[in-house]
């Protein structure tokens, strides 16, 4: 099993909006076929596995890191039936499938075949690699990771908004990586505005050119048609988040050239970040990566959207009460008030540092 996870792990960013999973065939105490999903449409771990194996397959054994899939609600063909036909004599999966079409219905059609079934085989590392996907199964939204660049003392800018470069090239390339394993990234319109940025993950620490969702929160629509995320090649990897306060005409001019523009009732003058959400779940997101200002990302944290958070923190001190802090808004008004972060992990990279922890 140890070696399906490892497989399913290559598929991570790739897959969405199915999980990443692994598979491996042994047959008489040897591996004779492994293999993991490597993309959304693309033939599934355990049915690429055992084509791999073949006839070897016979009387084996299926290590696979997610339940074989029964239904046919999708774009592939269900998996059960392929281990049945491949001669396979029991299946050890790493969990069952959250998803409402499976959910125990592949394991029980294996079980009913006389196929010796186990279950629960290194669990918490196969739910661990599949939070997004178990996330959004259980709850309809994506799984949030937050993560920001700051110095010691907390700022993400100066007063005038320079950020380029707050961490080092190392802790940079990390955060690239991190962003090539999201389905989108989430900012705000005042990151857009101030920065102009692109949202890409960089060559290398994206697999097969595939590029996370952009996701903007712009409540009055003010974004310009001469961004780079607005741009022939990017528009359509592009999604706005708007209220009802945006210029009818501002919206038919995104919608005009192609940018996908979600309208919501403003709630604060502002996009609700749940309702946000459970779009960006429908459209199949399983993991979003929020990169906002100090705002945004004080939105998200009120609105308890938030459930890892990833700081690069540089050895540096802005100081000042004019420099721009990572949470914005007001400071609530006891300690009682504050988020506690658990579960905190620090790792050294370069000469900065990755505070991950979960909320």
């Amino acid at each position: 099993m140890t070696r399906a996870l490892a497989l399913a792990a290559r598929g991570q960013g790739r897959t969405s909006p199915n999980p990443t999973v692994g598979a491996v065939v042994v047959s008489k105490g040897r591996i004779v076929g492994e293999a993991f999903h490597r993309q959304a449409g693309g033939p599934h771990a355990e049915a690429l596995a055992l084509r791999q194996a073949g006839a070897r397959a016979r009387g084996g054994t299926l290590y696979v890191t997610l339940e074989p899939c029964s239904h046919t609600n999708k774009r592939t063909p269900p998996c059960v039936p392929e281990v049945l036909a491949s001669g396979i004599k029991r299946v050890v999966a790493a969990m069952q499938d959250p998803n409402p079409h499976v959910k125990g219905n592949g394991l029980r059609r294996l079980r009913r075949a006389g196929l010796n079934v186990t279950v629960g085989c290194l669990e918490s590392e196969a739910v661990q690699l599949n939070q997004g996907y178990v996330h959004r199964m259980t709850t309809g939204c994506p799984f949030v990771t937050l993560k920001a660049a700051i110095t010691l003392d907390g700022k993400i800018a100066t007063a005038s908004g320079e950020s380029k470069w707050i961490t080092g090239a190392t802790a940079r390339q990390h955060a690239h990586r991190l962003r090539g394993r999201m389905d989108a990234i989430l900012v705000g319109i005042g990151t857009v505005l101030h920065d102009n940025p692109r949202l890409t993950a960089r060559r290398g620490a994206r697999s097969r050119g595939r590029q996370p969702l952009r996701v903007i929160l712009d409540s009055t629509l003010r974004i310009p048609l001469n961004t780079r995320i607005l741009s022939r090649q990017a528009r359509q990897g592009t999604v706005v988040m708007t209220t009802a306060r945006a210029p009818k005409h501002r919206l038919a001019r995104l919608r005009r050239i192609g940018v996908a523009v979600h309208v919501f009732p403003a709630v604060k003058k502002q996009v609700s970040l749940r309702a946000c959400l459970a779009v960006l779940g429908n459209l199949g997101v399983n993991d979003l990566l929020i990169e906002g200002g100090g705002e945004v990302i004080a939105s998200a944290l009120r609105a308890g959207v938030v459930n890892r958070l990833h700081l690069y923190v540089a050895p540096k001190l802005l100081g000042g009460r004019d420099a721009r802090n990572v949470i914005g808004g007001v400071s609530p008004k006891h300690l009682t008030q504050a988020l506690a972060v658990k579960h905190l992990r620090v790792k050294k990279l370069g000469s900065d540092f990755l505070l991950e922890g979960v909320l």
